[in-house]
Order: C-alpha cells, then sequence, then structure tokens
C-alpha cells in the first residue's frame, strides 16, 4: 500500500520548510495585536540562505561577521518594505523546536524593529527577556 503516512491536514504532514514558515507566521502574528497597522504595509518572506553577497568571504573572513539569519528591505516607490528570514542558518543553530521559535521570533522582531527605526525592546518588550 502506497500513500501518504498522514492526512495532509495534520502537522507531521508538513515538511520542514512548510513548519518554518508557520513559525514566521506565529512570529508576526505575535506583533499583530501591537503593530498591526505597521505589519500590514510589510511583506514577510523565507529564504533558504543569505545571498553571498552577505557572508563575506566565508566563516573565516576578515569582517568576522556571523551569517545573518535575516535581512530588512524598506520600502520603495514600487514595491513595500520586506522582512526576509532566513532558515539554514536558524535550523543549525537551534538545538530543538522550541529554541527555533524563539530564534524565528527575535529575528522576525530585529527586522521590523529595523524597519520602524525602534529597539528590538520596543516592538517586543519581552525580547531582552530571552537574551
Amino acid at each position: 500500500m502506497r500513500g501518504p503516512l498522514a492526512p495532509s491536514h495534520v502537522p507531521i504532514a508538513k515538511s520542514r520548510s512548510e513548519r518554518f514558515d508557520d513559525l514566521v507566521l506565529d512570529a508576526v502574528d505575535r506583533l499583530k495585536p501591537r503593530w498591526g497597522k505597521q505589519l500590514a504595509v510589510m511583506e514577510f518572506a523565507v529564504e533558504e540562505v543569505p545571498p553571498a553577497d552577505d557572508l563575506g568571504d566565508g566563516p573565516g573572513s576578515l569582517t568576522g561577521e556571523p551569517i545573518p539569519f535575516g535581512r530588512a528591505e524598506p520600502a520603495a516607490a514600487d514595491r513595500p518594505a520586506v522582512v526576509i528570514v532566513y532558515r539554514r542558518p536558524l535550523e543549525a543553530r537551534a538545538n530543538d523546536r522550541d529554541q527555533l521559535g524563539a530564534m524565528v521570533h527575535d529575528t522576525v522582531v530585529e527586522q521590523v524593529a529595523g524597519l520602524l527605526g525602534l529597539s528590538p525592546e520596543s516592538v517586543d518588550p519581552g525580547y531582552d527577556e530571552r537574551g
């Protein structure tokens, strides 16, 4: 007998990528009660890894910059502001799903804060408590 192991509507049937997308959407939803108007004019996206330009010259680069977990692009005349979260670097650093969820949330908070010109603690008062 061949077929899916679980019905498509149960969480176990989701791919790793789909579960990560859900974590990003959950992070945005947690910010909506306070920042709904500002978030409504932003787009949120997930990319596998940062572009090569953002990585310097590899792990031993002269810049010593860590691999980014996300980036924010301000709005332009032809497009809204965009928050991009990088899936693979976050998954590689997280020890379990709970830690991954917290790291995704912190990344979203940091990027939204950058776009709004605020500190992450202003966007999410609980941000510094997890650090």
